[in-house]
């Protein structure tokens, strides 16, 4: 008896320890999802290696919008129309009339379902100042949206529904994307259904556009169009690489310019609003400028590595540490910059109140200064181009 209890006992724990293998490594083979490391958020995670496209149709593309088109959602909101306070006195009736009474104001974007818990990831402008959200799936079923949390400086919204087995998209790496690689943009333009068009992408990290305060878009001639927002930029695979965010057009409609925010800054922004309910961010209080040719031989490093400071803010966290007008970042923690984009970015993607260093050259050599950032400060709304 003895020796059976112990056979048992052996056998279980290998069973148990075959098994948390393949719940970590291999969580698909039981049919679960994967989760992202650190997130209370789960998603269904695209392979990092190795992957091959989806067999289909070898001239196109019908596995991979397969895969993708039902985790994309059409959003519908409404936002209460906003009447004249004075409609209602006489005297502004006398001279003015009755004035028609103010309609509704109904917007249009798409969305998608990143999480089978029912979050979406959609645009901050599509549902900006919306007071109703309607979620429409691509089987039909229609639900109303929590808004769960905005980042107006990255355009990015975090929806929730409360619907079962919801189609779920994976999550690919776009920081694997090269230009000239296949993608599909799907979404609702103008309203018309869902829609899938192709394209490659065209150019890679683009800034200054003025669209966002920190930029990284993705750019495609897949074309977007109004309705598109907030729909599924997606590789040959049907894994998620972008939000489709902004055209560049002077018809309206697309011109094979388009941008899309990457899946590495939207998931990000996911998991710091479904965990803290916002996204913090880091401030030095400098004001920089990406350094010139000329600077940087003046400096004797060389051009497009690193960014000139031009201003420091009295008493502001890179003041206290030592930072002079003047001064060259090469660097920012672990991260290399070479423009005001990506310093911008590096000192936004440090924890406030945790010290880090930075690199600076200055004409009498170089330094390493520790500065402690502070918490950057929400922006008031305003309206971008799109």
């Amino acid at each position: 008896m003895k020796r059976l209890w112990l056979v048992f006992a052996q056998s279980v724990t290998v069973l148990l320890a075959v098994f948390f293998v393949v719940a970590t490594l291999k969580p698909q083979w039981l049919g679960r999802q994967a989760t992202m490391s650190g997130s209370v958020v789960p998603v269904w995670e695209a392979p990092s290696t190795g992957a091959t496209a989806l067999t289909g149709n070898p001239t196109g593309f019908s596995a991979a919008a397969r895969a993708a088109s039902p985790a994309v959602v059409s959003i519908n909101t409404s936002r209460a129309a906003i009447s004249n306070p004075h409609s209602a006195d006489p005297w502004f009736r006398f001279f003015f009339g009755d004035q028609a009474q103010a309609q509704p104001r109904t917007g249009l974007g798409s969305g998608v379902i990143v999480s089978p818990a029912g979050y979406i990831l959609t645009n901050n402008h599509v549902i900006e100042e919306a007071d109703e959200i309607e979620v429409v799936l691509n089987d039909g079923r229609r639900s109303v949206a929590q808004v769960i949390g905005t980042d107006p400086e990255t355009d990015l919204a975090i929806l929730k529904v409360a619907l079962t087995e919801l189609p779920v998209i994976a999550l690919g790496n776009s920081d694997a994307l090269a230009i000239g690689d296949q993608v599909l943009a799907i979404g609702n333009p103008f309203g018309v259904g869902q829609t899938v068009t192709s394209g490659i992408v065209s150019a890679l990290g683009r800034t200054q556009l003025g669209i966002n305060t920190f930029e990284n878009f993705i750019q495609t001639d897949a074309a977007i169009n109004p309705g598109n927002s907030g729909g599924a930029l997606v590789d040959v695979n049907g894994h998620l690489m972008g939000i489709n965010t902004a055209i560049y057009s002077r018809s309206g409609g697309s011109m094979g310019i388009g941008f899309a925010i990457p899946t590495s800054t939207a998931r990000t922004v996911l998991e710091a609003i479904v965990r803290d309910g916002q996204v913090t961010r880091g401030w030095i209080g400098v004001e920089p400028q990406d350094l010139t040719p000329e600077l940087a031989e003046s400096f004797g490093i060389p051009a497009g590595k690193g960014v000139v400071i031009t201003g420091v803010l009295q008493n502001g966290p890179a003041a206290k540490a030592g930072v002079r007008p003047g001064d060259v970042i090469t660097r920012v923690g672990e991260r290399e910059v070479s423009n005001v984009a990506q310093l911008l970015s590096a000192v936004a993607a440090l924890p406030p109140g945790t010290p880090a260093p930075l690199d600076v050259v200055r004409r009498d050599g170089n330094s390493r200064i520790e500065v402690t950032p502070g918490r950057r400060d929400r922006p008031r709304q305003q309206q971008m181009p799109r």
